[in-house]
């Protein structure tokens, strides 16, 4: 008879083989790891506490009493990310294809609960064939607990989710309601529904990857944050992500001592904007000059490419971004630029990080296919977060300011704290030209030179109102500044918006038009 010490030891081997050798086999081969490795790679060394070890599932019903594995497909525990705490579920796709069974969603509740309690971040490393089939609705319940957990959480702790393989069905709503999506190229995959059922109902005949991939999500549909070549990448990235985050929202993110070697004016500011306002450059440079160096971490960078948005450090203290490219479609707002900065702009609110916003934009983008589909209201949601958050905002107009996304882009009649405007800023209801055409209209026509004539009244026009100066005389600008000047004037800004408090009337939530 063995010893309860021999029993116990046997129990923590045979739960550490999850499904066997063969299974583990198979998802190497799919360029895949194990569930255990993960955590191995994403958490510091050997700070991982696992609870749930000894977890069976407990349904009898099509043979099922004669197929139970210690920990029923997820691992779940806690441990630390560079010495900062964390909860974390890896599915074991080895064990019954990961599939989630009523105790499978009971373990994940758990380590929620735990999260909540502690005011740690949760951590999903998701890699699942979706409900155990075996189970019905049972499993079904299990999701929408998850679901729940989800929601309750949102903007209490940091909720990230990794998809390192097959997510679809009901699955994929818990990560849809986390605060960022991570995706592995070629071996991870989202939809509501796979494939064959789409070529049935629909009869479009679509791959896997082109469906549901980490290219399509990063690019097209805006569901994943980011998208790395591989696991490693992505684990590596979450790390990453968490040292620019707080624990919770009661709490503040983590400050880096930063010596700058250099001065803290950068005089190639001062000459990387056009002379000719029509002609584009590159934001991220004017992000990478300001900002500590190498420092900035961009989120959804390949999607709705005319806005940025990411994390970076000032004067080693963490910051959001948001900021208009010029670069792609002249950094005009779309529905997809604004969605894109809203999401944005109400984590960092949530999580108490300063909002930075870099303003370069000649307005929203026209045509019947951006009405149709509602630019007037998910415009409106940019305007929204912007509007809400009570978190220091500092607004920097580098170049355009036009018509109503002025008003939306962090201005100060939505409470932004702190706008400065570059000298060449232009700030108007539309831009010269537009303006000259319609105000003009008829003296423009009279003129014996219509295209002269338009010329020098564009001319006089720029000079009178694009300009930040009649802005700054109402006080909706605070100051005009060098480009050079810029980091100093945000460093100094967020000092003394430290102890900065704000609030919103009392209400149980606000109705964001969604």
């Amino acid at each position: 008879m063995k010893t309860e010490a021999e029993l116990l030891n046997q129990k923590r081997v045979e739960a550490l083989k999850g499904g066997g050798k063969d299974k583990s086999l198979q998802q190497h081969n799919k360029g895949k790891l194990t569930a255990r490795e993960r955590i191995d790679l994403l958490l510091d060394e050997n700070s991982f506490n696992e609870l749930g070890m000894f977890v069976k599932h407990r349904s009898h019903d099509f043979n099922m009493q004669n197929n139970k594995v210690l920990g029923d497909g997820v691992i779940t525990g806690y441990g630390t990310i560079e010495n900062r705490k964390v909860v974390v579920f890896s599915q074991d796709f080895t064990v019954l294809g990961g599939s989630l069974s009523e105790t499978h969603a009971e373990k994940i509740c758990k380590i929620m609960d735990m999260a909540l309690k502690m005011g740690v971040p949760i951590i999903g490393l998701n890699d699942s064939g979706g409900a155990r089939i075996q189970e019905g609705v049972v499993s079904l319940g299990g999701y929408a607990d998850i679901f729940l957990k989800n929601t309750l959480a949102s903007g209490v702790v940091p909720q990230i989710s990794a998809i390192l393989g097959p997510c679809a069905g009901g699955a994929v709503y818990s990560p849809a309601i986390t605060d960022f999506i991570f995706m592995s190229k070629n071996t991870s995959h989202m939809f509501v529904t796979g494939p064959n059922v789409v070529k049935t109902v629909t009869h479009e005949d679509v791959s896997m990857e082109d469906l549901g991939g980490a290219e399509t999500h990063s690019s097209k549909s805006g569901v994943a944050h980011f998208a790395y070549e591989n696991e490693i990448e992505v684990l590596q990235n979450i790390r990453r992500l968490l040292s620019y985050i707080p624990l919770n929202n009661m709490d503040n993110s983590p400050k880096l001592n930063y010596k700058n070697i250099s001065s803290d004016k950068n005089f190639e500011l001062d000459t990387l904007i056009p002379e000719n306002s029509s002609k584009p450059y590159d934001m991220h440079k004017v992000i990478n000059i300001i900002f500590d160096k190498d420092s900035f971490f961009e989120v959804h960078a390949n999607f709705a490419k005319n806005i940025i948005i990411g994390f970076a450090r000032l004067d080693g203290n963490s910051v959001g971004i948001i900021a208009n490219q010029p670069n792609h479609l002249a950094g005009v707002l779309d529905i997809d630029a604004s969605i894109k900065g809203a999401r944005f702009v109400r984590f960092c609110d949530a999580f108490n990080i300063p909002l930075i916003t870099l303003e370069d934009v000649p307005g929203f983008l026209p045509g019947t296919d951006q009405e149709w589909r509602g630019i007037i209201r998910n415009g409106a949601k940019l305007l929204y977060a912007f509007a809400e958050a009570t978190v220091p905002k500092i607004t920097v107009i580098t170049r355009k300011a036009y018509g109503g996304a002025y008003d939306v882009m962090s201005s100060k009649h939505i409470r932004g704290d702190l706008n400065f405007a570059w000298p060449n800023a232009e700030i108007a209801v539309m831009g010269p030209k537009g303006a000259v055409e319609i105000i003009f209209k008829n003296e423009i026509n009279k003129s014996n030179n219509p295209k002269e004539k338009t010329e020098q009244l564009i001319k006089e026009y720029t000079e009178k109102f694009a300009n930040p100066y009649i802005a700054a005389e109402r006080g909706f600008i605070d100051d005009v500044i060098h480009p050079n000047e810029t980091r100093m004037k945000l460093i100094n800004g967020l000092k003394i918006l430290e102890t900065k408090i704000d609030t919103n009337p009392t209400k149980k939530h606000g109705n964001i038009p969604l």
